[in-house]
């Protein structure tokens, strides 16, 4: 009887290196079946291989994470399941896929929060900017909204990704896959206010030299970090809406499009995998792409100053 652990190893290999996926993406899908294995082996005590499991048990499996767990969480160890079920057929070590008839759990679509400009500006005037953190917040707030960028994305930036001359940085997102996104006036001369005036002055840990975010202890921000960073901001600015790092994002899309922005530029600025992996889209000019930012941008209305092209001959 083949075994759950050398399958899930196989698939493993096949999540990195042909597929290429990040580790915490590969991570994911493997919690995913294994805990239709602990399922099978500790809830239902069935002594039951993956080339075994039919279409029953997947079913009984759902319906126990239902008492668990919400219908979007369901839905995603469902894919996890389906992904390892379609890499199986694949290879030829099972004929029929037990999960391709089995209907995924209903949920119901939540429109994103989404901040209006002048509570934006709030927040972003209420950053005291006599604190070293506090240039470094503007900074990070600033990027959040001129990019689109998500908060690992942001919390990954390098000081070899800023490309300040010609107004781009690169992003490295999901998979691994990198791309050239346009970034703001304000975002750059904050930037570079942090990067010449306070980041110079922190005493950096060995290991953490290239990242351009730290914390006064010289290291990478978290993910944690930057939540905090954004609640106290809307705290202060006394926005009362759910407001999280993903809420720039999702207000740089919508606010460019309200604008009149092309949807498919917007698209692949924030990396969307429809417009890098379709072959039908075309990549479209990064000239396009940073005036689209201009002409649409509301941040881009408040400050027109030119960034020196030489922000970062002091780093």
């Amino acid at each position: 009887m083949t075994n759950w652990t050398s399958l899930i190893k196989q698939f493993e290999n096949h999540l990195k290196l042909e597929r290429g996926l990040a580790g915490n993406s590969v991570m994911a899908y493997i919690r995913d079946i294994k805990k239709l294995q602990e399922y099978i082996e500790q809830i239902r005590q069935l002594e039951v291989s993956p080339i075994e499991v039919n279409e029953a048990l997947v079913i009984d499996f759902i319906q126990f994470l239902a008492d668990l767990i919400t219908p979007s969480s369901q839905v995603r160890i469902l894919a996890g399941v389906r992904a390892f079920y379609r890499f199986l057929i694949l290879e030829k070590i099972v004929s029929t896929d037990p999960t391709e008839y089995v209907h995924q759990p209903q949920v119901k679509k939540k429109l994103p929060e989404v901040l209006e400009v002048p509570e934006i500006e709030a927040m972003l005037a209420g950053i005291d900017l006599s604190t070293p953190e506090g240039t470094r917040n503007r900074a990070i707030i600033e990027t959040l909204y001129s990019t689109g960028v998500r908060v690992s994305e942001l919390i990954n930036l390098k000081l070899q990704d800023l490309y300040m001359d010609i107004g781009f940085i690169k992003v490295t997102g999901k998979a691994s896959k990198q791309r050239i996104v346009p970034i703001g006036t304000d975002a750059m001369k904050y930037i570079q206010l942090y990067v010449n005036e306070i980041r110079v002055h922190v005493p950096i840990k060995k290991g953490e030299e290239s990242y351009l975010f730290l914390n006064r202890r010289g290291s990478a921000l978290t993910r944690v970090m930057i939540f905090l960073i954004v609640k106290e901001a809307a705290e202060t600015a006394g926005i009362t809406k759910n407001v999280s790092p993903h809420v720039f994002r999702h207000s740089f899309a919508t606010h460019l499009i309200e604008g009149g922005a092309n949807l498919r530029a917007v698209q692949e600025m924030l990396g969307h995998e429809s417009i890098v992996t379709t072959e039908i889209y075309t990549h479209l000019d990064r000239e396009y792409l940073k005036q689209i930012i201009k002409d649409f941008h509301p941040r881009e209305e408040f400050e027109k100053e030119k960034v020196s092209k030489d922000v970062f001959k002091s780093v």
